[in-house]
């Protein structure tokens, strides 16, 4: 089944599917490598920050079950310097989809097939696409890998020597789990049934980044400096994030400003501000709503994906949008607050033990409909969001602060 929301782009790929399978008709088929006979694996994620950081599972499993293997990540170039992080990966290159290029056009599909057929010099025993997309299928499809692994979800299955079903019940991070378990002839899915979203997932072998000493260095004496005064000595710092990439998954910067303030008078904490370059008025707007004796760290423009990774290990606690920093806070274990609306945490939740996902149940939540919400919703915070409290989100982050140490027990760890 084709899990695409668009009715004529799901008939323009059923159209472009059957014309696939005609062909496929015409093609050997191939049997999988074995694991120990794997020398090199391609591996496609060129999606955002988050959908790289859910990957670290499957990424992990293929370096673990076939461990002589050399295994090539490709990503979009807003995530090089984040794959770069990830212990094990013998290269990286990048490729910027134009469908997936944000504030730009992307590669041309001309410069991105000769790309694709150069990585023919270095012969692919197995190739992986974590993406699930007809237009990288047929990407990867020109490496001329042995054998092909992906989903069908958005067609180009016939392009594939494997196709894995997309279970929409489960997190991403288990459905890429299955994928390259699945392309390794291991059957590793089966221990994480369907259905159980988020808290199965949180059962995957944890996966690390390595953050550089020198970011590290770097974040210190950010955080150092700001705290050079006697009165926020040995003050815990508590990030937040602002900003989601989309709008309609952004909390109302009042009640993020709201939360600060709550947190710095009761909790005596010291507050970090996060977030990119375009977030910058919303920052602005956030710290004239703070009141003046808050103190608070300023990082919003100033720290790249990786220099983000060094200032999340310094924090006690994040609270955060559903957006893509969320994923990497939870990959380096801290502890989180995430304030979803439309997307569903089952699906795209923070593989965090400690952690409180705040978020209100609404007929029509969670859509999912993030690229094309609802003519609704737009141009304002969706009801979704609105209805979350600022109370609701005080209560999660103090339970953590409380003690940050404590493991959050699985049946707690959504705040309604």
């Amino acid at each position: 089944m084709l899990h695409i929301p668009d009715r004529r782009e799901r008939l323009a790929v059923a159209a472009a599917d059957a014309g696939l399978r005609v062909a496929a008709l015409f093609r050997p088929r191939r049997r999988p490598p074995a694991a120990d006979d794997i020398r090199r694996i391609l591996v496609l994620r060129i999606e955002r920050i988050g959908d790289l950081l859910m990957s670290l599972p499957a990424l992990h499993l293929l370096r673990s079950r076939a461990p002589r293997a050399e295994v090539d990540l490709v990503v979009g170039s807003w995530n090089r310097s984040l794959a770069g992080l990830i212990p094990g990966i013998s290269r990286i290159e990048t490729m910027d989809a134009p469908w997936l290029a944000r504030g730009s056009t992307g590669a041309g599909w001309a410069a991105m097939a000769r790309q694709a057929r150069g990585w023919r010099e270095r012969p692919y025993d197995l190739a992986i696409n974590l993406e699930g997309d007809i237009r990288s299928h047929l990407l990867m499809s020109l490496a001329g890998a042995r054998y092909q692994a992906g989903f069908g979800m958005a067609g180009g299955g016939p392009l594939l020597d494997l196709v894995v079903p997309f279970d929409p019940t489960s997190h991403t991070a288990v459905n890429g789990w299955r994928l390259a378990g699945a392309a390794l002839g291991d059957d590793v899915g089966r221990s994480f049934p369907t259905g159980e979203g988020r808290l199965a997932a949180t059962a995957l072998p944890r996966a690390a980044i390595e953050v550089p000493p020198s970011s590290l260095a770097q974040a210190d004496q950010w955080l150092d400096s700001a705290l050079a005064a006697p009165s926020r000595t040995g003050r815990r710092l508590v990030g937040i994030h602002i900003g989601a990439g989309r709008a309609v998954k952004e909390w109302p910067v009042s009640r993020l400003a709201a939360v600060a303030a709550h947190l710095a008078a009761d909790e005596g904490v010291t507050i970090v501000l996060t977030g990119a370059a375009e977030d910058r008025a919303a920052a602005d707007a956030l710290r004239a709503a703070l009141p003046p004796q808050v103190p608070c760290v300023d990082l919003v423009g100033r720290a790249d994906i990786v220099a983000l990774a060094a200032v999340f290990t310094r924090l006690a606690l994040l609270i955060t949008p559903d957006t893509g920093p969320m994923h990497l806070a939870a990959v380096l274990g801290v502890p989180l607050v995430a304030v979803f609306g439309p997307s569903s945490p089952d699906r795209w939740g923070p593989l965090a033990a400690r952690c409180r996902i705040v978020r209100t149940d609404l007929p029509c939540s969670p859509c999912n409909r993030i690229r094309m919400p609802p003519a609704r919703c737009v141009g304002h915070t969706p009801d979704c969001l609105e209805a979350v409290s600022t109370d609701a989100v005080l209560r999660a982050a103090r339970e953590l602060l409380a003690d940050t140490r404590r493991l959050v027990p699985a049946a707690s760890n959504t705040v309604s």
